[in-house]
């Protein structure tokens, strides 16, 4: 059973920044509410400079808000123990380069408060769950983008965190890293460790999110159920197997005679060009 109290709870949020021009204010989020329950997966999507990553700096608590309050599960967020609970992966993460897989997880397990083999189970833990065992004394200078992102979550869940914030977690990444990192995103709702995902990449948030919610200039344009957004409410739609074309005649003959129904369309259901592709680099993998 869920927790009652929310992973995350954002009530109008506003924040304005100043401007060089004049000293105007820019009014960068407009009012914004966010309630995520404990371990659900919430997708904010929105165009570049729509306010999606004022909105999450405002969660952390790395900005203040102009009106409006953040909280994670229950706390203020501009109370540092609130953070307690809280990975973060930024969009553009810095690493040191000249260290290792492993090494890196071991420095941010120290900072964490981890020592000796307690902090070296942890590393292990985190290699295996992204995948990167094989990879765990090879310098992050030798990484792909993927490979630097899929370290970049371990980092974020090195304290075993309840809310994992994620930015952009998949830019710049290929589409087979792309679906490793959505392959952990499924392994970590399972945990029910509870997702906040900002993202412009809408089909990854169809795949992954549980609720959605759509930010535009600041504002809030839509939110809900993924599957209560994207259903067309006065279309079916039926899918058949082996259909014979004098089935298919019948079916649309019985359409036409129908008064107030319409056949928008037939023809071969379509997948998406990144799962074409997938199936196709992928055939071979056991």
């Amino acid at each position: 059973m869920a927790d009652a109290t929310p992973a995350v709870e954002i009530c109008g949020l506003v924040k304005d920044f100043k401007t060089s021009f004049r000293r105007e204010m820019l009014r960068a989020v407009a009012g914004v509410s966010i309630r995520i329950e404990a371990g659900e997966v919430y997708g904010l999507i929105g165009p570049n400079g729509s306010g999606k990553s004022t909105t999450m700096k405002a969660l952390l608590g790395l900005v203040a808000p102009t009106a409006g309050h953040c909280a994670i599960f229950g706390q203020d967020s501009l109370v540092v123990d609130s953070r307690r609970d809280v990975g973060f992966l930024p969009e553009n993460p810095y690493f040191y380069k000249h260290l290792s897989g492993a090494e890196t997880l071991r420095f941010y397990g120290k900072l964490c408060g981890m020592r000796g083999r307690v902090l070296e189970q942890r590393v292990s833990e985190l290699l295996a769950l992204v995948d990167l065992e094989s990879a765990r004394d090879r310098r992050l200078g030798g990484y792909s983008k993927g490979m630097l992102q899929r370290i970049g979550l371990a980092q974020a869940l090195v304290q075993d965190p309840r809310l994992l914030i994620l930015d952009e977690p998949t830019a710049g990444v290929d589409p087979i890293g792309s679906r490793q990192i959505r392959d952990l995103i499924f392994k970590l709702r399972e945990r029910g460790i509870t997702v906040f995902l900002c993202s412009h990449l809408l089909e990854q948030v169809q795949e992954v999110c549980d609720r959605v919610g759509i930010i535009f200039q600041g504002k809030m344009v839509k939110e809900g159920r993924l599957e209560d957004l994207i259903a067309i409410e006065d279309q079916t739609e039926i899918i058949l197997r082996d259909a014979s074309p004098e089935l298919i005649a019948r079916i649309t003959a019985l359409v036409a005679s129908t008064p107030g129904t319409e056949l928008v369309r037939s023809g071969k259901p379509r997948t998406t060009l990144e799962r074409l592709f997938l199936r196709e680099t992928l055939r071979d993998e056991p």
